[in-house]
């Protein structure tokens, strides 16, 4: 029951926002993805114009509407979930709104009562994501047809440089106004201070030393001269040099990224708040 509920509450995340960010423009990054999606909503749309109902059945079993990690799911006008190929299909046949309270519920019919306008939206919300098993941003393409909403999501594991660029100005600016209250916050694993694979760290300038770390708590007070990236270059050293020469600035290299796990090319930009070094990277595609 647990389980189901978390559920709801996830799914029902992307109608909560989808008015917010409907015709969402997706990043650039992850143009092939944002293809392959619509390639399968139009697909799985197509089908059920020839089919009508029985494609609800081809939808909810793994074939050719189930494609790596991308996978369709239907929820009718009435809130109720008539097809998935993915981790929601516990709720198939489930009045999703009865688990959920009275905001959410209206903005579940908000979204519901969309007109059938042959228009595709866009929307991000977190979702267990099959390949590790953890909760990650994804966005989802929807288009209502009859009294039906179709979807289709794909996993964003990688920010882009403008959020990772808002991101730094944000923690940059809580250090400056607050810097011991913000250092608690960021090893807290504050939400504010860490999302999916971004999260800032904070080095003192004068000790050298880790302040503060928003994902892995160990390196904090250890000796940031001493760090490396994953393929033994020396980091630490190059960015205390890089800081020595200006006051903000990027440097590229290879550590493990927190949502795929894998050891990938890092573009960290740092900035110099009074004497503390703040910074926040983002990882390019391996493609």
């Amino acid at each position: 029951m647990w389980l189901a509920c978390r559920n709801v509450f996830i799914f029902m995340a992307f109608f909560y926002i989808a008015n917010a960010f409907a015709q969402g423009i997706p990043e650039e990054q992850y143009s092939q993805e944002e293809a392959s999606a619509k390639r399968l909503l139009n697909e799985a749309i197509d089908y059920y114009k020839r089919h009508g109902d029985e494609a609800m059945a081809a939808f909810s079993r793994q074939g050719r509407f189930v494609q790596d990690d991308l996978y369709v799911y239907v929820i009718n006008t009435d809130g109720v979930m008539l097809a998935s190929g993915g981790p929601s299909a516990n709720l198939i046949g489930r009045d999703v709104g009865a688990a959920l309270n009275d905001d959410l519920n209206k903005a579940l019919k908000e979204a519901l009562s969309l007109p059938e306008t042959g228009e595709m939206h866009a929307a991000d919300y977190r979702w267990m994501n099959w390949a590790d098993g953890r909760e990650e941003r994804k966005r989802v393409l929807f288009q209502r047809v009859d009294d039906k909403v179709f979807s289709v999501g794909y996993y964003l594991p990688r920010s882009s440089r403008e959020e990772a660029k808002l991101f730094l100005d944000r923690v940059a600016a809580a250090v400056a106004d607050s810097p011991e209250e913000t250092f608690e916050r960021i090893n807290g694993l504050d939400a504010e201070f860490q999302r999916d694979d971004l999260y800032a760290f904070v080095v003192d300038i004068d000790t050298e030393r880790f302040v503060a770390h928003g994902y892995n708590l160990r390196l904090v007070r250890s000796d940031f001269r001493k760090i490396h990236s994953a393929d033994e270059h020396p980091i630490g050293k190059q960015i205390l040099q890089a800081v020595e020469q200006a006051d903000q600035g990027t440097v590229s290299y290879v550590w493990p990224n927190p949502v795929t796990r894998k050891n990938e090319q890092k573009i960290t930009m740092f900035r110099r708040v009074g004497h503390y070094i703040v910074l926040v990277g983002y990882y390019e595609d391996p493609r």
